[in-house]
């Protein structure tokens, strides 16, 4: 698909394009790694740090601290997202600070902030769950297969 719109540029914008590509600046893609793998490892530090206080001074099972912990993780991200500090935060971080729970959050507060001036329904509530619609859709169906799995082959009895 990209090929073809690449054979109907005219000779000029096809030397333009080469000349672009030159003096495009090199990604450092194994420093962008090390950053995702340490942000996204030192998230989950911070979440286990959560779940075990939970579990230390609330005393609550590991299974029972689980759902706060994720709350309290997704009200840290909100916050940060709010003051303006996740999104700097994860220009730096790239997918470290995306692909956690906590990245949700941002894109989820992001969209309610941004589009806050339209309206509680039609800017907040509708901008925020068009990201959120295909997440839940993907997690529902992912749930009914991993079910259907579990069902035909008796796993969890």
């Amino acid at each position: 698909m990209a090929n073809n719109k690449i054979k109907k540029l005219t000779p000029v914008q096809q030397e333009y394009r080469q000349l672009a590509l030159k003096r495009q600046p090199a990604r450092p893609v194994a420093m962008n790694c090390l950053r995702a793998f340490v942000v996204g490892g030192l998230i989950c530090i911070l979440g286990q740090g959560i779940q075990d206080a939970f579990m230390h001074f609330a005393d609550m099972t590991q299974k029972e601290a689980s759902a706060p912990t994720v709350a309290v993780l997704i009200a840290i991200a909100v916050a940060l997202t709010a003051m303006g500090v996740y999104d700097k935060f994860g220009q730096w971080a790239g997918a470290g600070s995306a692909v956690p729970v906590t990245g949700f959050a941002n894109a989820m507060s992001s969209a309610a902030i941004e589009h806050r001036s339209e309206g509680l329904v039609l800017g907040t509530g509708a901008n925020m769950f068009k990201l959120a619609g295909s997440v839940i859709v993907f997690g529902t169906v992912a749930a009914f297969f991993i079910g259907l799995i579990r069902l035909v082959f008796g796993y969890g009895r």
